[in-house]
């Protein structure tokens, strides 16, 4: 398995990639507190790489029959959305961004992850997209319908940013069967390995690594209206749809 540094340097932005997998508790203290240092200028922003041990995690819209199993531990996140798994051979990806440097701008932000994860998994030969309704990262499954490969979800406070997403590289899918996940049961999970793609975590960090210049310039510049096309993100994925009131 390719083997990174557990701290790197992307411009100002401090990238932490944790090699063993972190309790969600602690890394939900850990990036509380870290936000808040942002908001106040006390620390860097922070980009950060990690797994968790199984757990779901409630975000502020999770409605208690969509709590199938909870056989992991629940945890309420703070973030937006609704009921999300994570657990080993997920890739989590945690954004804590100053918008205040930015185009101020929370659409913009979550489009903006969705496109960082939907290029870098383009890089392993998958076709992803978003789709209308439906927040998160789709691709064509095994059987031809469409599956959640990625979740995005995320709080903004002060305009900071927190939380961010998750991609399913290898993880244990029939944990994902204690929920609903994110609210929508009509359509599966899938992940790089059900899809045929041998990918371990350190090469799909070194794609995300890559990648992150393009969506770091992404959040230079308001997002641009909806169309059909370009279907806008749900505010779901937001904090009470919308920042908390900047400083």
């Amino acid at each position: 398995m390719t083997s990174l540094p557990s701290n790197l340097e992307l411009r100002d932005i401090e990238l932490r990639i944790s090699t063993q997998p972190v309790p969600y508790r602690e890394a939900l203290e850990e990036m509380t507190a870290r936000n808040a240092r942002i908001a106040a200028g006390e620390a860097r922003e922070l980009i950060w790489l990690l797994e968790h041990p199984p757990v779901y995690t409630a975000g502020t819209s999770a409605a208690v029959a969509e709590l199938l199993d909870p056989r992991f531990e629940v945890v309420e996140a703070g973030r937006g959305g609704r009921y999300t798994y994570h657990g080993p051979g997920q890739r989590i990806g945690y954004v804590l961004l100053d918008l205040k440097k930015r185009a101020r701008d929370a659409r913009g932000f979550v489009h903006g992850l969705e496109g960082w994860v939907i290029e870098t998994l383009r890089d392993f030969g998958v076709e992803t997209f978003r789709s209308e309704g439906r927040i998160g990262i789709w691709t064509t499954d095994v059987d031809g319908r469409e599956a959640k490969i990625g979740a995005i979800g995320v709080r903004i406070r002060k305009w900071v940013t927190m939380h961010g997403f998750s991609v399913n590289v290898a993880p244990d899918l029939s944990h994902f069967t204690g929920i609903v996940p994110c609210g929508i049961d009509e359509f599966g999970v899938t992940s790089l390995k059900r899809l045929g793609k041998d990918v371990d975590l350190a090469a799909f960090d070194a794609a995300l690594i890559a990648r992150a210049p393009a969506f770091l310039a992404s959040l230079e510049s308001p997002c641009p209206p909806a169309t059909p096309e370009t279907t806008a993100p749900e505010t779901g994925a937001l904090e009470t749809g919308a920042p908390e009131t900047p400083a």
